[in-house]
């Protein structure tokens, strides 16, 4: 059977998806629509000192189903989204460099542009991955959308973003999160310590904080792994920390990127379906490009052959994944409510989202992603969902 694409989940845009996120905070900081800070329907009680902490890759179902290894964050679960007890939805596809760019500006991927972890670049026969930033594309011409850490920082909210050091001149950086000033630290510890020594700096003050580790053990070892689980341990002790070092008049926000699922790797399981192989040659036919990732595939077709390629995809998988043309995915909403005519051209002429555990593999083309445990990208529940969770000090 055919799952149609039109009942693929939908993230919650304009009203509680990652992108909302910012655009609350700045409101309760004082910034409106006038001041260049996008319009949300999400509504966050008004603090003047406010922490976001980002957790790459803490799923809101990765996180309900760990209370004992994460005993602070749990506790924090009936505060998320503004109390009621419910997640966000990342945007689509359910990815860092998607998701960043995301939360940074304020806008759906179909506004900032950044619709995937590998896309064409329009009107060539090359792909760019918008996570490496490879090949170098200017970054404001990319994406041209300030953030609003940038918009916060020039109507006079003191601004920061504390995380590795790794991270300060890359291009994502400057596309999605620059504004402010950006420190520099090593380790959890001292992100978490001058997080909250900033936040106290001045009046009204927005801090940024970043911790990747959890999501890179679950690529190499799985969210099932113990691995994995010592690393929520350790992200748990970090929020706290965090958390105890409140100023006065402030709030702090922990969320996500995206989730993650373990994709088994036994051939036998028939989850990996490895577009390098021979026996995948229909799959090829037609198709010029292959970008996106495991879980989110845009596939770029040769022309004219648009159609069959859908046509191929939707008989061969079209009972694992959710397939849509371009136009299908556009108008289904994954990539927003608007779609700027510039990134039009990096969407796949064929989406392929998967509905299962499986996953769309490249094992020459992409030895590394094709060989990581966890994965994500995909609009299911375990991918999309993420935390809001706040702590408050008054």
């Amino acid at each position: 059977m055919t799952l149609p694409h039109s009942a693929a989940p939908v993230p919650a845009y304009g009203a509680a998806a990652l992108a909302d996120v910012l655009p609350a905070v700045a409101a309760g900081l004082g910034l409106t629509e006038a001041d260049g800070v996008p319009s949300t329907g999400l509504r966050l009680p008004a603090a003047d000192r406010v922490c976001v902490f980002l957790i790459d890759g803490l799923g809101w179902e990765l996180l309900r189903a760990h209370p004992d290894e994460a005993p602070f964050l749990t506790s924090l679960l009936p505060s998320s989204l503004a109390g009621s007890g419910r997640p966000l939805t990342a945007g689509f596809p359910a990815t860092t460099a998607t998701s960043l760019a995301s939360f940074g500006t304020g806008r759906p991927p179909g506004e900032h542009g950044l619709a995937g972890y590998l896309v064409r670049i329009p009107g060539e026969r090359r792909l760019m991955n918008q996570l490496r930033w490879q090949p170098h594309m200017t970054p404001r011409t990319w994406q041209p959308h300030p953030t609003v850490f940038q918009r916060a920082h020039v109507h006079g909210v003191k601004t920061c973003q504390v995380t590795s050091p790794t991270f300060e001149f890359t291009p994502l950086t400057e596309v999605a999160l620059s504004g402010g000033e950006f420190l520099g630290r090593l380790t959890g510890e001292e992100r978490m310590d001058l997080a909250a020594e900033r936040l106290g700096a001045a009046d009204r003050t927005l801090v940024y904080t970043y911790y990747s580790e959890l999501d890179g053990m679950g690529h190499r070892h799985g969210a099932a792994s113990d691995a994995w689980r010592g690393q929520l341990m350790a992200v748990d002790r970090l929020a706290q920390r965090l958390a105890e070092q409140l100023p006065p008049r402030s709030a702090l926000y922990v969320t996500a990127d995206h989730g993650m699922v373990d994709v088994p790797t036994d051939p036998a399981a028939g989850a990996r379906i490895d577009m390098d192989a021979p026996e995948q040659e229909d799959l090829r036919s037609g198709m010029l490009l292959l970008g996106g990732e495991g879980r989110a595939r845009h596939l770029y077709a040769r022309p004219g052959a648009e159609a069959d390629l859908l046509a191929t995809w939707r008989a061969r998988l079209g009972d694992r994944f959710w397939i849509a043309s371009r136009e299908e995915a556009i108008d289904a909403g994954w990539f927003g409510p608007v779609v700027e005519d510039r990134v039009r051209g990096r969407i796949g002429d064929v989406v392929a989202v998967a509905a299962s555990d499986a996953a769309i593999t490249a094992t020459k083309r992409e030895p590394g992603e094709s060989s990581m445990v966890g994965m994500h990208g995909s609009l299911l529940d375990s991918e999309l969902l993420v935390p809001l969770l706040e702590v408050r000090r008054g």
